[in-house]
């Protein structure tokens, strides 16, 4: 095995199901409390108008509607024939079971879904909504993504994230006592934090009872509080070239077997101010396996491309 690697999704996805398998962005029509006044209304500071759920399908059409849409789209560049139903936008377990039940079930029992993946939020799951997902999880894979972003609480309270690290903690734990793995993501760059304050929360998400993670270079978005924000105190971003030596830290830092799902991300074009840079996906990954290849301070471990 080629040291100079990390353990990616695709390596993963390719071990598990034999061959390549996309994700299709799902909307479940569901809100967030951050925005329906339950704890704000005006979202995490940088979260779109979409929830972050800007590349996902129209909410107006059914689950199965949705994924033969992304199905479409996705046939112009592969001939993939699995996939990840990903529900994206907002919180989406921020409803009833009895909505969720559903909703679920019809992404989870399509032929062409391999796996369920949920984004939402730790103050957003319930013993009830356990055992929702623990049923689920019998019929096929599982996954729940959570947005930690930072450990720092003088930086979660900036981006307005509205729930307690120990809230975070708890429901990790009763996760992974059902066997549900955890994707958990972490934003690299927020204001006023240094990069030994995200060498901690790396630190910290490496040794949680997590399987997944996923890091996100902090985008500044048009129409957001956080672009508001920064024409009003610009602060530093990172550099192409810094942020890929540091996302290689990142990845020092944590377990060999952790699947790595981002390593950059996607902010939308049109929505984009900054950091500009970003928009080059293809280089940026580039220029961070080529940085991998020049580092020689992996050895002993095994990585996966």
């Amino acid at each position: 095995m080629d040291q100079n690697r990390y353990y990616s999704l695709d390596t993963y996805l390719k071990e598990t199901f034999g061959e390549k398998v996309y994700r299709i962005s799902l909307n479940g029509g569901m809100t967030c409390p951050n925005r329906d006044g339950s704890k704000g209304t005006r979202g995490c500071i940088f979260c779109s108008r979409g929830g972050s759920g800007d590349f996902a399908e129209d909410h107006l059409l059914s689950v199965t509607e949705q994924i033969a849409s992304g199905k479409k789209k996705l046939e112009r560049k592969t001939n993939c024939r699995k996939y990840i139903a990903y529900f994206q936008a907002y919180t989406n377990t921020y409803a009833p079971v009895s909505y969720l039940r559903p909703l679920f079930l019809e992404a989870i029992r399509h032929p062409d879904i391999v796996v369920l993946s949920i984004a939402t939020r730790p103050d957003c799951i319930n013993d009830e909504i356990l055992e929702l997902l623990s049923e689920l999880n019998q019929i096929k894979p599982v996954w729940i993504e959570l947005g930690l972003q930072t450990i720092h609480e003088k930086s979660a309270a900036f981006i307005r994230r509205e729930f307690s690290l120990s809230c975070y903690e708890a429901v990790v734990n009763d996760l992974a006592a059902r066997n549900i793995p955890v994707i958990t993501h972490v934003i690299l760059g927020l204001p006023g934090e240094t990069t030994a304050d995200m060498l901690q929360t790396i630190d910290y998400v490496a040794h949680s009872p997590i399987s997944g993670v996923k890091l996100q270079l902090l985008h500044i978005l048009s129409d957001t509080d956080l672009a508001d924000y920064y024409e009003q105190n610009p602060f530093p971003l990172f550099s192409m070239e810094d942020y890929c030596e540091f996302i290689i830290d990142c990845l020092e830092h944590l377990p060999a077997s952790m699947v790595v799902h981002r390593i950059t991300g996607d902010g939308p074009r049109k929505l984009l101010t900054a950091p500009l840079w970003s928009t080059d996906k293809k280089r940026v990954l580039n220029t961070i396996r080529k940085r991998l290849k020049e580092r020689n301070t992996w050895q002993g471990k095994e990585y996966y491309d």
